[in-house]
């Protein structure tokens, strides 16, 4: 089985999964995981798809034959599985330009890795700012503890709270 990721992009409508999934099950794919949004009026995604060696052209070919659709795909990478911690972090905070890169710098700087990550502005209309919600799962390198990452995101700024969300 070849490994596919796939980024889509283009103008939302009504029965765009509908058609994406129609083509690759058509086409002896499977879909593996994907994170799908309607962001500003366009749909947008990752996907993760597998299909046999021999079903790969024709797949691919009747994935970038669905209209209004931006497509590129990319062979997908064997996983290497090491000591690493994954942990689900729920950070809330105020909003103001440059939270994302301020989280993701001290991610870097001990040596974590953002695995997922989905944020979101929203309304307080309690506190008089928007709010800056996000769900991270990180992957921790061996060695790295969970409260020396909490400490060190929840230093940025006074307002900045970080849970950790155990899956269920």
């Amino acid at each position: 089985m070849k490994q596919l990721v796939l980024t889509i992009i283009g103008p939302d409508r009504s029965g765009l999964v509908d058609e994406l999934s129609s083509a690759v099950l058509a086409n002896h794919g499977n879909w593996l995981a994907s994170n799908l949004s309607h962001l500003c009026g366009h749909f947008a995604g990752i996907l993760q798809l597998e299909v046999p060696e021999e079903h790969l052209s024709a797949l691919e070919g009747a994935i970038h034959a669905i209209p209004d659709l931006e497509v590129k795909i990319e062979a997908g990478q064997e996983q290497v599985t090491d000591a690493s911690q994954q942990l689900n972090f729920v950070i809330t905070s105020n909003d103001r330009p440059g939270i994302v890169q301020e989280l993701s710098s001290v991610l870097r700087h001990k040596g974590a890795s953002i695995i997922h990550f989905n944020s979101k502005q929203q309304s307080a209309p309690n506190w008089g700012v928007p709010l800056f919600n996000a769900e991270a799962r990180v992957e921790l390198p061996a060695g790295l503890s969970k409260d020396d990452v909490i400490e060190a995101l929840e230093s940025i700024t006074s307002d900045l709270i970080v849970d950790i969300e155990t899956e269920a």
